[in-house]
């Protein structure tokens, strides 16, 4: 039982440092932060599909800090719970709940379609962190004459709408091959 609680616990930290690596390759970044990754969502998602929601939460819990601690955009806001919003929207849900993936995705009985779809879920969750962020924090970027409500889903839906499509393409690309490799060694 120690032995696989160690192995959990190192693979879940492989899988941080790989999704923060991954993070680092943008394929485009906005100026207010938010950025099309290689796939960077993908290792928290996969911990999910590995060794349950549990060890998928602390994980995402874990990339959270470490983002916010490598990346941190500060907001235009003058309240402490505003800059609290801030850190909870898009950095501690916003990555926390990527580890609920399988969760989600567990009703299909194919392994691809069951990591695509749990990994959509979990990114459009995500996406709605950033969106009520742009609307109850970042409204100040919004141009003059257009609705905040538009505006963060425009500017969020930009970046996010991308990292929805990889983070599902690639995780029911890698979802069936990891499983077929692993029964191969049991």
């Amino acid at each position: 039982m120690k032995t696989n609680a160690t192995r959990n616990l190192v693979e879940c930290a492989m899988m941080i440092a790989l999704a923060t690596v991954l993070s680092f390759v943008k394929i485009f970044n906005l100026p207010q932060g938010g950025s099309v990754t290689a796939a960077s969502m993908v290792p928290l998602v996969l911990v999910s599909y590995r060794h349950g929601v549990k060890w998928g939460l602390a994980t995402g819990l874990v990339h959270s800090l470490l983002q916010m601690a490598l990346g941190f955009y500060p907001p235009p806001v003058a309240t402490f719970s505003a800059f609290a919003g801030v850190i909870l929207l898009d950095y501690v849900l916003a990555f926390t709940l990527l580890g609920t993936a399988a969760f989600f995705g567990r009703r299909f009985k194919s392994l691809a379609l069951s990591g695509a779809v749990g990994a959509a879920v979990v990114s459009f969750f995500r996406f709605i962190c950033s969106f009520l962020s742009g609307i109850l924090i970042w409204e100040s970027f919004a141009p003059e004459n257009v609705s905040v409500w538009y505006y963060s889903l425009t500017y969020n839906g930009s970046y996010m709408l991308p990292e929805i499509v990889i983070t599902a393409v690639v995780t029911a690309a890698l979802l069936p091959a990891i499983q077929r490799i692993l029964a191969k060694k049991s």
